[in-house]
């Protein structure tokens, strides 16, 4: 467990550890995850079901790195009143990479030069790019809606090219944006034959994968979709594919060096507390691996780290 400088620290610490409800189920015995979460409460999850760290904050997204330095993003708060973006050693030091602006943050991910790319909602929303000093080295303004601010943007991730995806929720669409804020394209999320679009499938991810893939979690719509290089839709989940409404917000969502995807459902126990938080599919739609914990809502977001022990190699694709 990481631990802290302080005496103060330590006593949070253990006091979230001990509120942390237990995982009542990891499944199946042929397949074992350890992960971070990052949600109403933030901790990293052995497969044997038992927290090994936590840390006394809400978040909205994280990563963990190779060499153990944790990324979160924080929600806002009265330390942070527009969120934060903070990076934790292994040690259990913790330094500051960004104080948030304005309304909040939502999204920090960690590039191979060592900087972070973040979001920031509000009267502006922009992405920015920060070096590992925190130096701004890229700025521009997003393309969606402002009267919103919460609903304006989620996991922006910058691509190999040097582009970036930013889903914007309520523009039902992930953007493509180029290192100058130019919009190159968008994937629009909207169901087929509701042009009005009351199925409200906001986008919260935008993962590129495979040969030009982008998987997009729809919050509140509860579908994961594929989209192929063209744009085109191929593949399509739904409760009507699971063993039960299993996708009640379905948030976060992880693509696996073999095909797979991790979904999280963010209030999934709200009709339901032994409903999973987070479930495993084929791409035959198979489930093969849940996890619960009893709460009413919980995971945001998250990184699967190691599967059956091994560690996950090369970029989360989250």
């Amino acid at each position: 467990m990481l631990k802290s400088n302080s005496a103060i620290c330590r006593f949070i610490y253990c006091f979230a550890f001990l509120a942390l409800p237990c995982a009542l189920d990891l499944q199946s015995q042929e397949i074992t995850h350890r992960f971070l979460a990052c949600g109403q409460k933030t901790y990293i999850m052995e497969a044997d079901g038992k927290a090994s760290w936590t840390y006394p904050s809400a978040t909205r997204d994280g990563y963990v790195s190779d060499d153990g330095t944790i990324v979160l993003t924080l929600n806002r708060s009265g330390k942070y009143p527009g969120g934060a973006v903070v990076s934790i050693s292994k040690d259990g030091s913790e330094k500051l990479i960004w104080k948030g602006t304005q309304s909040e943050i939502n999204s920090a991910q960690p590039t191979a030069s060592g900087g972070f790319v973040l979001t920031e909602a509000g009267e502006n929303p922009r992405l920015i790019e920060v070096n590992e000093e925190g130096e701004v080295i890229v700025e521009f303004s997003l393309a969606c809606q402002k009267e919103n601010h919460h609903m304006q943007t989620r996991m922006a991730r910058k691509l190999d090219d040097g582009t970036f995806l930013a889903p914007h929720l309520l523009d039902f669409a992930v953007y493509h944006y180029s290192s100058d804020g130019k919009v190159l394209g968008k994937l629009d999320t909207t169901v087929a034959g509701d042009p009005e679009r009351r199925i409200h499938t906001w986008p919260f991810t935008g993962i590129r994968h495979g040969k030009g893939n982008t998987l997009v979690s729809c919050t509140n719509g509860n579908r994961v979709v594929d989209f192929d290089k063209s744009g085109k839709i191929i593949w399509t989940l739904t409760n009507d594919d699971l063993p039960g409404n299993w996708l009640q917000d379905p948030c976060g969502a992880q693509v696996l060096p073999n095909g797979n995807v991790v979904i999280t459902s963010y209030a999934g126990g709200r009709k339901d507390p032994n409903a999973p938080k987070l479930f495993e599919v084929t791409p035959q739609k198979e489930v093969v691996w849940t996890y619960r914990d009893g709460q009413s809502i919980g995971v945001h977001h998250f990184q699967v780290l190691s599967t059956n022990g091994k560690s996950l190699q090369g970029d989360a694709l989250k």
